[in-house]
């Protein structure tokens, strides 16, 4: 046994005890109970030879409990937050910093605030204006409350993985001072949110709605644009994802991108530094946010997985890169539909794409056989069927992501698209241009006004097709909604995915190209 697949195993039996303490409460004495059977299995080997498998067994029992003692620890934090103890009391006079980008909507901002006495994070929904600004000081008198569930939505938990427990719905905010950045990452991220506020003044100068709210969505990250018509619309076709900084979204263009830089002539090694770099650049542009950077950081894991060209090594590297970011905050398995997209498109990435291409590619093997008959060999038959590789790709990636995340889309939202594989084809192939165009354009835009307007004009034509293709296909019957979803349901859906790769796997129909 390698040290990889060694190492490949502790991961999943540190995530295995994170989701069995996240979906029950472990006793102590069961604790002990896996503490010793993981020590005994350690020191058998010494007693008897020729079973260091056993040793192996030990350990990874012993991740299993470090997974539970790790969540464990996790929510003792949250029972134990000092702000926390003071929801639903009454009236709280806090002081504070605000320690993010403000989330501006159309009539009201969110804001989070880092308290100092007591200590803490409260989100506090205040008015439109005056907008406030990252580390600005604020003093802020309101009740704080619990955050509840609503619209069959789990406000709440979607909150815990951020580490906010309290809220404020408009409480009454006085500015004490506009703070100023002290450590070097605070100067940092004050620069990436001003350039980020100034590309979204670029953005408006040069789009207007609703193609400045797309844009500002699949360039920055930001949704507080965006219509609720259009939200409707992009709920329909399944495009959502593209309008977000989303893990689904970076992980089927991280493929793509790197497909495309293969396809024209670049090393699949040097193919992925580009695409690395594009990547960061990305999620810095969006303001760095906690999803963004969970997002980028599965979509980077990926691309070392393509990289690195081997089936099994992919998935364990994803594996191993899903354990750290759960090591340092266990809740994302729960109750972050985010990480568990993102995990999830990588895996269906690795082990489902490559069956769908090579079964597209056999069919347009056929296909061309059939139209030309006469004259075509072997040799040349797989050279003209290359030549619609990269296309290929695309459909390819877009299905295997669709299909894996779909259940987890279901269960979560109690929605499924039955077009959402087909705008996604049609939209995901311009995507990669609209944000490569609309990046210079809105960065150059800063600088150069003019220059900004003309390097928009391609990212007007290819936001017209966009529009066009939600207005199309978001029709009432492309949509089914399904109301209370069954874990077991869940559970059925990917052990039945499970079967299929495995069995697709084994026939002659996917062999390599």
């Amino acid at each position: 046994m390698t040290p990889s697949k060694i190492l490949f195993y502790f991961c999943i039996s540190f995530i295995i005890g994170i989701f069995i303490n996240s979906a029950i409460n472990v006793p102590q004495i069961f604790l002990w109970a896996f503490l010793f059977i993981g020590v005994l299995l350690i020191f058998l080997p010494f007693l008897f030879r020729h079973i260091n498998i056993l040793a192996v067994a030990g350990f990874c029992v012993l991740f299993l409990v470090l997974g539970i003692l790790r969540n464990e620890i996790a929510e003792f934090k949250i029972e134990n937050d000092e702000l926390r103890k003071f929801n639903d009391k009454g009236e709280i006079i806090l002081i504070g910093e605000v320690i993010s980008e403000p989330d501006i909507r159309d009539t009201f901002q969110k804001i989070k605030v880092k308290t100092e006495n007591p200590k803490g994070v409260v989100l506090a929904t205040v008015g439109r204006y005056p907008e406030y600004r990252y580390l600005d000081k604020v003093k802020i008198t309101g009740k704080l409350e619990t955050p509840q569930e609503f619209g069959g939505f789990n406000y709440k938990n979607y909150l815990l993985k951020d580490g906010i427990y309290s809220v404020m719905a408009f409480p009454k905010v006085e500015l004490i001072n506009s703070g100023r950045p002290t450590f070097a990452w605070q100067k940092i991220y004050s620069k990436i949110l001003f350039l980020k506020q100034k590309s979204r003044e670029s953005i408006r100068r040069n789009f207007l709605p609703p193609y400045s709210s797309i844009l500002e969505g699949t360039i920055l990250g930001d949704n507080g644009a965006l219509s609720q018509d259009l939200k409707d619309k992009l709920n329909i076709t399944g495009l959502r994802h593209i309008i977000a900084v989303s893990g689904t979204h970076i992980v089927i263009l991280s493929a793509i991108l790197m497909s495309l830089l293969i396809y024209l002539g670049l090393w699949r090694g040097q193919a992925f530094y580009f695409s690395i770099i594009f990547i960061s650049f990305y999620i810095i542009l969006t303001g760095m946010s906690s999803s963004g950077v969970r997002a980028g950081i599965m979509g980077g894991f990926y691309l070392l997985a393509q990289k690195l060209g081997r089936q099994s090594m992919g998935s364990r590297v994803i594996v191993m890169a899903g354990a750290v970011m759960l090591a340092f905050n266990p809740l994302l398995l729960f109750y972050d539909v985010g990480f568990q997209l993102s995990f999830l498109a990588v895996l269906g990435l690795i082990y489902f794409e490559p069956l769908i291409k090579n079964i597209l590619l056999l069919g347009a093997q056929f296909l061309y056989k059939k139209a030309f008959p006469i004259k075509v060999g072997d040799r040349q038959l797989l050279w003209e069927t290359n030549k619609f590789k990269n296309t290929i790709t695309i459909v390819s990636t877009t299905f295997a992501a669709q299909i894996f995340t779909m259940p987890i889309m279901v269960y979560n939202f109690g929605n499924i698209s039955f077009v959402s594989p087909i705008t996604n084809i049609l939209v995901l192939p311009i995507v990669y241009w609209l944000m490569i165009f609309g990046f210079l354009s809105s960065v150059l835009g800063t600088i150069f006004q003019f220059l900004g307007w003309i390097v928009s004009m391609p990212c007007w034509i290819f936001l017209f097709y966009f529009v066009k293709v939600i207005d199309i296909f978001s029709q009432p019957w492309a949509i089914k909604n399904i109301e209370n979803v069954s874990w077991l349901w869940l559970a059925a859906s990917y052990l039945l995915l499970g079967f299929i790769v495995r069995f697709l796997n084994k026939t002659e129909i996917t062999r390599k190209y």
